[in-house]
């Protein structure tokens, strides 16, 4: 596959990783929103499994909730992760191997969901809790999946694919 498909696939990719992440946080968002006001509660909690539940989180902080204290948070963080899009496009756009599209585009995409969703909220929309009995992992979303699963990608091609 020549260099030019291989980064418009990565970029297709991102497109459509980014407004599914979005389209999902609009509509779980709306549906907790309508939980909360009808039930009038601060915590709306849709419980799918026992171990699973929809949740309304916002996280103005990283991965777990870190710096969430920090002031003007959402600014420092838009502009680091802003720029690490562009360097992740632009190995996307050095890429020759075909598998890397499918990760950086994973990984473009969920970043550039969760950017659009700190510039426009001044923080992240997190919905997806898992838990086992009080014990909660923290709440994600689409595109945290999404940056996980592109980041295991490159992992397993350098830990097994690539040739030393």
């Amino acid at each position: 596959m020549k260099a030019k498909k291989i980064f418009l696939l990565g970029v297709a990719i991102a497109l459509v990783v980014a407004f599914c992440d979005l389209l999902s946080k609009r509509f779980i968002f709306t549906i907790l929103e309508n939980i909360a006001l009808s039930e009038q509660t601060n915590n709306p909690e849709i419980i799918v499994f026992d171990f699973f539940s929809l949740v309304y989180v916002w996280n103005r902080g990283v991965s777990f909730g870190m710096f969430n204290q920090i002031e003007n948070s959402h600014i420092i963080l838009s502009i680091v992760q802003g720029s690490v899009l562009l360097i992740l496009l632009g190995w996307l756009y050095m890429s020759k191997k075909p598998h890397f599209s499918y990760a950086l585009g994973f990984i473009i995409g969920g970043a550039l969901g969760n950017l659009s969703d700190r510039i426009k909220n001044g923080a992240v929309a997190d919905f997806l809790d898992f838990h086992i009995a009080s014990y909660h992992w923290p709440a994600f979303n689409l595109a945290d999946s999404f940056v996980f699963i592109g980041v295991m990608i490159l992992i397993f091609d350098d830990l097994i694919f690539s040739k030393k």
